[in-house]
């Protein structure tokens, strides 16, 4: 690979990166005000242009995190492969379960649709449904960001040995991915750590991918 097919990718990369956190943020931010809203079962139907769009949101970010793993590990593979398996591998398992909490929406909005025209009452099983859904919802997103962080702890390590890009991103990478390692735990077991353990993460996930499209890695391998 030339020096010039490395700079391609880079940018490649960043602009994936960008489009993954963009995507999943806008898609899961206008599913969330749906479904975890107070409103029954039965408004969830007619708000199904705001959750279809959501969803259509978060399927960019699934395929999105699926060519960012292919893209980099031919890069990662210079300095370890059995991590750049590793993070490839986490990729697709993140992808996976984004997948399966995509499926769980949508059955969201069909049961929704269901709900509204038996003329069921609240607190019939339609509600379970719906309680059931959200929890499902969650509980993918939360082993979503689980392998997330375990494979990317693997990647912020190569790119801290490596130096392909500047060692303060990877030690902000590294912090952010151990954040988030730690609020997918608590998610898991009911716990709701809020929002202060994603910012370090969210921090590296935006400047890390502005740092490839504008600079590049800085590749002191041969190949």
């Amino acid at each position: 690979m030339t020096m010039n097919s490395y700079r391609k990718t880079a940018v490649a990369i960043g602009l994936l990166f960008l489009i993954a956190t963009v995507a999943y943020m806008v898609g899961s931010g206008l599913i969330d005000s749906v479904i975890h809203s107070e409103q029954s079962l039965e408004q969830v139907y007619p708000e199904r242009t705001k959750v279809m769009t959501g969803v259509f949101l978060e399927l960019i970010n699934a395929v999105a995190v699926v060519c960012i793993a292919i893209l980099m590990f031919p890069i990662l593979k210079k300095q370890n492969e059995a991590m750049a398996i590793g993070y490839y591998g986490s990729r697709i398992m993140e992808s996976v379960f984004l997948l399966a909490s995509i499926i769980g929406i949508l059955l969201l909005v069909a049961a929704s649709q269901d709900y509204a025209g038996s003329g069921a009452t609240e607190g019939s099983y339609y509600d379970t449904i719906k309680t059931l859904t959200t929890k499902g919802y969650d509980l993918a997103f939360d082993l979503a960001m689980l392998v997330l962080s375990l494979g990317s702890l693997m990647f912020c390590y190569l790119l801290y040995r490596s130096q392909l890009v500047p060692r303060i991103l990877s030690v902000i990478g590294l912090i952010g991915y151990v954040a988030l390692l730690a609020s997918s735990c608590l998610g898991i077991i009911g716990k709701d750590p809020g929002m202060l353990l994603f910012i370090p993460g969210a921090v590296f996930e935006i400047v890390f991918p502005i740092w490839l499209i504008v600079k590049g890695f800085n590749f002191k391998a041969k190949d």
